[in-house]
């Protein structure tokens, strides 16, 4: 009689589940950090991530309404060094205040408009009992790294505001932390693709998706394709290539290894912090990811050519990108692109690594349907 009851409570809760409303809500979410990541993009390329100085997380979400509130909010970022070394010596004006303070508010409320658009569905599903067993643990976990990506956001804006002593004082934020909130947000993006994807296997009666080591070796090698990326935006590395089409792209100042490359602080801080070193392993290491994403392409190729076609659309248009973004001097849009592009590589990839995981996980009459 026990034993009935509880599987019977256990068909209720089965059909209380909806992973395909789940999945269509996490894809939805993973749209607007695709977004966020396109306007983060416009911010750092707009020099604006350092306009607002104030981490006010229910006030905030508000601009200023007055024109005695525009004038604080200049007169607070007027005492940063961007301000007093860069921005003030270049005559900068309230208006031209003004247009990168809406690109650092829209960034920061495009994050706030997120969290609610996680967290809100979430407690209605949970409430509900629409979640699937197993999946509350992961659900939470994402929620967690929405909440991280704000915090390494705000320690981002502050290793740019500047310390009490003026000589220890910045005058743009830390590319290391700059990589840490990009490359957060790209995990969260990876991640919610990968749980959406789960949740559609799940409602077809598949098994969840594993990560093996081909897949993993994968990942990590666009991983560090994109944190370079994440490094080049940070360190300004795109405008160091030197000027006409052939002498900066494939060249760089008209050589294949460039000159001026500070080896003076050792080889870990050329690596990572040397724009000249960052730019090149950013630019060769990309068709040292593009050998992987082939491999895993060709894998892909018979049962999920959807798949494969839409890894090589993806890796191929950013390649182009990332050409077209040097040639034109770090055009505004082009290098927006680049870096949305990227995002949607590492979308492919995931869906990619996904369809591969499960079907190792499949019985063979199972996936000899599918």
């Amino acid at each position: 009689m026990t034993t009935a009851i509880l599987s019977s409570q256990g068909a209720a809760r089965q059909a209380a589940a909806r992973p395909i409303a789940l999945a269509r809500w996490l894809l939805f979410v993973a749209a607007l950090v695709i977004l966020m990541i396109a306007v983060g993009g416009i911010t750092r390329l707009t020099e604006s991530g350092l306009s607002i100085t104030e981490w006010k997380p229910v006030t905030g979400a508000l601009p200023p309404l007055s024109e005695a509130q525009w004038q604080a909010e200049f007169e607070a970022y007027k005492r940063i060094p961007e301000y007093i070394e860069v921005n003030g010596p270049a005559g900068m004006t309230l208006a031209d205040y003004k247009f990168i303070y809406f690109w650092e508010w829209f960034h920061r409320l495009l994050g706030r408009l997120i969290g609610l658009a996680f967290a809100l569905p979430l407690a209605w599903f949970w409430v509900r009992r629409s979640i699937p067993a197993g999946y509350k643990p992961r659900l939470l976990a994402l929620l967690a790294l929405g909440g991280l990506q704000g915090v390494f956001g705000w320690l981002m804006v502050k290793s740019g505001v500047g310390t009490a002593a003026m000589s220890d004082m910045r005058t743009d934020v830390s590319h290391y932390w700059l990589s840490i909130h990009l490359m957060t947000a790209l995990f969260t993006l990876g991640g919610l693709v990968w749980t959406a994807l789960d949740l559609r296997n799940h409602a077809q009666g598949h098994p969840t998706a594993r990560l093996r080591g081909f897949t993993v070796a994968v990942l990590a090698v666009l991983a560090i394709q994109l944190l370079y990326g994440a490094w080049m935006a940070g360190l300004n590395a795109g405008y160091v290539a030197g000027g006409g089409l052939l002498q900066s792209w494939p060249l760089m100042q008209g050589s294949l290894f460039p000159a001026g490359i500070d080896w003076s602080h050792g080889p870990l801080h050329a690596f990572t912090a040397d724009p000249f070193l960052v730019h090149f392993i950013h630019r060769w290491w990309a068709f040292v990811a593009v050998a992987a994403l082939v491999l895993m392409a060709r894998r892909l190729r018979v049962k999920d050519r959807g798949i494969s076609v839409a890894i090589h659309i993806a890796f191929g248009t950013q390649i182009l990108l990332g050409i077209a973004t040097i040639w034109t001097g770090m055009a505004l849009w082009v290098a927006v692109a680049h870096q949305v592009t990227g995002a949607l590589v590492l979308v492919s990839t995931v869906w990619g690594a996904h369809a591969l995981g499960y079907r190792d996980r499949m019985p063979g009459s199972m996936l000899r349907q599918a």
